[in-house]
């Protein structure tokens, strides 16, 4: 902390590793295919507006303790560790479909750490904050705007809304299956979780949530782009500026920064040849494993320009979030929190961590293998 204080720009690299590796590989690919008139076709302009619509929402609901407000509901209503685990595990799975992963553990991993503390089950962190963070990985895959990738692979080969929904059907109702049943190891003891009541302020919460139905209205075709582009900027710059600021604008550029570098990347013979032979073989396999070296997002970004095979590309960059701590960006976001609350134990985190995620890997890769053929 003190070395960022003293040097901001590496305080920004450490905080936007994945973002300056992106500007880094696309500006060695500018030398070898120096810019010209096709690279504003590298850029998706439409998955961006959706991105920065979805988190600006998202953002101004959660500063009026929308999420929070819901989540303690439903978290209060149960009274032990194993339902208590199960609703805030099943909260963030819910909340990836509606808004986005690292949205979702964002807003209820904070609230995860309060009710574990507050019950005094801090023990317990450690499981409950892997689950969410696999909730929110795989709760996301069945919507075109749970995760990045997904919205940008839906706007990329234009998928079908129905079509969508159904191939992930399939994986997605696994992942469910195996975060439940291993909710339910945890011990039924008592549990109570301490009342703080939330007021929302009506006329806020109403403008916000008509304005996230733009968002997912935009997300499927129902509404043109560049509307939201002019909306939703003049709405938080009117109602709340903080999370118009907030918006995860690192995010964004590096989607740009992978866009530049996925285009330029297709236009060099050799690599595509040697891309689109390994996918042809095994589009899935080779996706899943990208995903657990360069993570998700930017796989699917890169490989998309290789292959027509939507289908296998679209399960591989979703179920390949688990696995390696880098396989998704919300990863980092859950070891961040959890290190931030329990500096000395990150290994015994990442010992808990690698165990489920690996495993979920393996079951849901076998799966798609076995059963659904891919």
């Amino acid at each position: 902390m003190a070395s960022e204080k003293k040097n901001p720009i590496l305080g920004f690299i450490r905080n936007n590793t994945v973002m300056v590796i992106a500007f880094c590989a696309a500006l060695v690919t500018a030398f070898i295919v120096p810019p010209d008139a096709e690279y504003l076709g590298y850029i998706d302009f439409k998955t961006l507006t959706c991105l920065f619509c979805v988190l600006g929402i998202v953002g101004a609901l959660r500063n009026i303790r929308f999420f929070s407000m819901l989540a303690r509901s439903i978290v209060k209503r149960f009274k032990n560790a194993r339902m208590c685990t199960l609703a805030l595990v099943c909260i963030t799975f819910i909340g990836s479909m509606l808004i986005a992963n690292d949205m979702a553990l964002l807003t209820f991993l904070p609230l995860g750490y309060f009710v574990l503390s507050a019950s005094n089950k801090r023990g317990r962190m450690a499981f409950t904050f892997v689950m969410q963070n696999i909730a929110a990985n795989l709760g996301g895959m069945l919507t075109p705007f749970g995760n990045p990738q997904n919205l940008y692979l839906y706007s990329r080969f234009d998928i079908p809304t129905g079509e969508f929904m159904r191939i992930m059907a399939p994986p997605f109702a696994v992942a469910i299956t195996l975060i439940v049943a291993c909710c339910m190891f945890v011990p039924a003891e008592p549990m109570e979780v301490p009342d703080e009541p939330v007021r929302l302020p009506k006329r806020r919460t109403a403008i916000y949530l008509a304005a996230f139905a733009l968002s997912i209205a935009i997300v499927f075709r129902g509404i043109p782009y560049w509307i939201g582009l002019i909306v939703i900027p003049a709405l938080l710059l009117v109602m709340d500026r903080r999370a118009l600021a907030g918006v995860d604008y690192p995010l964004l550029l590096t989607f740009v920064f992978f866009f530049i570098f996925a285009g330029n990347m297709s236009r060099i013979p050799a690599v595509s040849r040697f891309f689109s032979a390994l996918l042809e073989k095994d589009t899935l396999s080779f996706s899943v494993l990208s995903c657990q070296v360069i993570s998700n997002v930017p796989s699917a970004i890169l490989l998309s320009r290789f292959t027509a095979d939507y289908p296998a590309l679209l399960v591989g960059v979703n179920i390949g979030g688990t696995g390696t701590l880098i396989a998704s960006l919300a990863s980092l976001i859950t070891f961040r929190e959890y290190s931030f609350h329990n500096p000395d134990k990150k290994l015994r985190y990442l010992g808990v961590f690698s165990a489920f995620n690996f495993g979920f890997l393996a079951v849901l890769l076998l799966f798609m293998k076995l059963v659904m053929r891919y």
